[in-house]
């Protein structure tokens, strides 16, 4: 065998090598992780909080079955990722036409204290049409949050104020309930969409 083939040969095996480790790396810990049943937002038929849209009308988890959902957590203090994944799903909502009429599209506040139903209902008010706002007690925020498997923490700033960490992805759920997936913080919006119609389809 000479020296070309071996080279040939061996840069062969380094390739294989190489995907092999690839799919390991996106099967394990890269975006095709697995996530795990009880990381898993639970269903919405199994959540049980109350809240207020931004109409003042109480609300909760049964009020999304019917239709298919987005929800996203947040607040109307946040710098940045809140006003772009907002802009974002406005945006996406913009793709998605009349099929928007057959979707909940809920932005829950991590933020009570200071996010108030007329806050809530002025923020909303700058993005698409369709999303609403939901706030609630600290005690029905946890619970909601619980069942959505979102995290949140309060985090003090300069000046005795303070800020709130929070998950950012979008969450996507069934007419029935099941959760069927999430949108990750600056997905690109060629992604995006079409999660959403799947979810439309399985209605």
């Amino acid at each position: 065998m000479n020296r070309s083939t071996l080279i040939t040969y061996g840069a062969a095996a380094s390739g294989v090598l190489a995907l092999a480790l690839f799919v390991g790396w996106w099967q394990v810990d890269g975006p095709g992780t697995p996530e795990p049943a009880a990381q898993r937002p639970l269903p919405l038929t199994q959540m049980k909080f109350q809240m207020t849209d931004q109409d003042g009308s109480t609300v909760g988890p049964t009020t999304l079955l019917g239709n298919p959902s987005i929800v996203f957590f947040g607040f109307t203090y946040c710098p940045d990722v809140c006003p772009t994944t907002l802009s974002d799903i406005s945006g996406w909502l913009d793709d998605l036409g009349d099929d928007v009429a057959d979707m909940n599209v809920v932005f829950i506040t991590v933020d009570p204290k200071r996010d108030t139903v007329a806050a809530m209902a002025e923020y909303v008010s700058y993005f698409h049409p369709a999303i609403q706002g939901w706030s609630g007690t600290l005690s029905e925020t946890t619970r909601a949050a619980a069942g959505f498997r979102a995290s949140y923490e309060k985090v003090a700033t300069e000046g005795g104020d303070y800020t709130m960490n929070h998950t950012a992805s979008v969450f996507l759920f069934a007419s029935e309930g099941q959760f069927l997936g999430t949108i990750d913080y600056h997905e690109p919006r060629e992604f995006a969409v079409p999660k959403i119609r799947r979810v439309l389809t399985r209605a």
